[in-house]
């Protein structure tokens, strides 16, 4: 079983930034996939961004990309998630998954469904 543990949420003023971390027990082919999605009250989950962990290939959720960076820490499995520009429409809760890589394609709006089957507690990002 893959555990997830996220970190770096918090409160942040708009136009500000945040980095999130999500420390991962093991890279195998079966949690070479990972990535961000996220949730608000009221609001349907959203993938925000993923990473072919065995060449760093990211995805990215249209409402993010330019702003948002995924990267990893191969030695620490680990995946970090920068934020910049960040706007009053982030606000949510984000969770870190794991899943299985189809070839090198890990979908970022497939990272809330069954194709990422490992997932964190999640993370509060608020944004004012």
């Amino acid at each position: 079983h893959v555990q997830l543990v996220e970190s770096g949420g918090g409160s942040v003023q708009t136009g500000g930034s945040l980095k999130l971390s999500c420390s991962s027990s093991e890279y195998t082919s079966r949690s070479n996939c990972m990535g961000w999605f996220r949730q608000a009250p009221g609001k349907e989950r959203e993938g925000v961004a993923s990473i072919y962990t065995g060449d760093s290939t990211p995805y990215y959720g249209d409402s993010v990309r330019g702003r948002f960076t995924i990267s990893q820490d191969y030695v620490k499995k680990t995946v970090y998630l920068q934020m910049s520009s960040l706007k009053p429409e982030d606000t949510a809760m984000y969770y870190c998954a794991a899943g299985r890589a189809e070839g090198r394609w890990c979908p970022v709006e497939a990272t809330f469904s069954n194709l990422f089957p490992y997932r964190g507690q999640g993370t509060q990002v608020t944004v004012s």
